[in-house]
């Protein structure tokens, strides 16, 4: 049961993003190497979910391509193990958390996903993925700046900070309270991670990974805090 938990969940995670970044602009055809490679993620994925979801994975996997008479996926082999990038895995996750910001936006705002957003950087930031970024978070561009936008709406990924331009989207006394609300939340937050790491019982005999997690957790709230501080003076002016 775990193993199939945990096969369903590679399968949503790889259907809900692979496809949407396969996916052609509309009303435009699929180039060959991107269909080829897609099919073959698909046949991929099928042999590992067959010994759980027999029929549908069997009726799927033959009308991924044409077979030979009595050919079947119960006897095809299982994908065979290859090479893979952690650094990569790392990467493209920072990636997704950035679509996510973008469209944690869209839906607060009420920002329909056909109208086109641009994005300021703040930070160090990897540009490699960013036509998969413009095209998942329909932006017009990813533009790295010194200051950003005093109408945009800001979030973290790690310590690099994101931010979407609103200009006349943006109800500036409703943002006030959104920021206002979250940043009283936050330093709620960082004060009982403060209590817990200033606690020497505490830190003396928690697991070293533990006290490393809370440390990473205060980090990380007074780098919100300091982003949302930053948010709310610039909507003041």
């Amino acid at each position: 049961e775990a193993l199939m938990s945990l096969y369903k969940l590679f399968w949503d995670e790889f259907s809900s993003w692979y496809l949407e970044m396969a996916k052609p602009a509309y009303q435009q055809p699929i180039d060959k190497k991107t269909y080829e490679a897609t099919l073959g993620f698909f046949d991929s994925l099928l042999r590992l979910l067959h010994p759980f979801m027999p029929f549908i994975t069997e009726e799927l996997w033959q009308a991924l391509a044409e077979r030979k008479a009595g050919e079947s996926i119960m006897v095809s082999e299982m994908p065979k193990e290859v090479s893979f990038s952690n650094d990569l895995i790392d990467t493209f996750e920072k990636v997704k958390e950035v679509i996510a910001g973008v469209r944690t936006i869209r839906l607060q705002k009420n920002i329909p996903n056909k109208e086109e957003l641009s994005l300021e950087v703040i930070g160090q930031y990897n540009t490699d993925f960013d036509t998969v970024i413009s095209k998942m978070g329909n932006l017009t561009s990813i533009n790295t700046v010194a200051e950003k936008d005093p109408t945009s709406v800001s979030f973290l990924v790690g310590t690099t900070e994101f931010s979407v331009p609103l200009g006349n989207n943006i109800d500036i006394e409703a943002e006030l309270k959104r920021l206002n609300d979250e940043l009283k939340y936050l330093e709620g937050f960082l004060k009982s991670v403060a209590a817990k790491l200033s606690n020497e019982k505490f830190v003396a005999n928690a697991k070293p990974e533990i006290v490393e997690n809370e440390r990473k957790k205060q980090a990380d709230a007074e780098s919100k805090i300091k982003t949302i501080k930053e948010s709310i003076a610039n909507l003041n002016k």
